[in-house]
């Protein structure tokens, strides 16, 4: 067992890896989309559960590698469980949430090994994008003079800018 991880430090990057999974599912579930606050906060802390298992078991390089690249392949069936294409549509919703899942992996693999830094940054540039993204997304497209996101790229299509992208 590691001696370095005490018990309080065990406590806290589980609290850490939850609250910031938390933090992510919010804003899912404030657009009512799949998997919000308890989803996002569980992957998390399952994430950060598997990582110190590792840690506290056998901290060797090639053992933590092995567990983390199982939970970022392993979120892929969730992920994939939340996207959806609509026949006739053209358009895929969840890609989003989906994308969010696998962050919230990432989530607690950084809260159990202690990269608070790198956790800061990318959980609030993961909130910028998912708070300011669609209106950034819309302001390119206008900017390019390309067709809104949600209107397929068809000579027929009609001129339609929907509300809801559905991610």
């Amino acid at each position: 067992m590691n001696e370095l991880i005490t018990p309080s430090d065990i406590v806290l990057r589980l609290v850490v890896a939850t609250v910031a999974g938390v933090i992510l599912g919010l804003n899912r579930d404030l657009h009512d989309k799949p998997a919000g606050v308890r989803t996002m906060g569980v992957i998390a802390l399952a994430a950060a559960c598997a990582v110190l298992c590792v840690l506290l078991a056998d901290p060797s390089d090639g053992a933590l590698s092995r567990v983390i690249q199982g939970l970022v392949t392993g979120i892929g069936f969730v992920g994939a469980g939340v996207i959806l294409h609509t026949p006739g549509d053209r358009r895929v919703h969840g890609l989003t949430t989906a994308a969010s899942t696998w962050f919230a992996v990432a989530v607690g693999i950084l809260s159990a090994v202690g990269l608070w830094w790198v956790l800061l940054v990318a959980g609030l540039l993961c909130l910028l994008l998912l708070i300011f993204g669609r209106d950034a997304e819309l302001w390119m497209h206008r900017l390019i003079g390309g067709p809104p996101p949600d209107v397929p790229a068809l000579p027929d299509a009609p001129d339609r800018p929907s509300n809801d992208r559905g991610d």
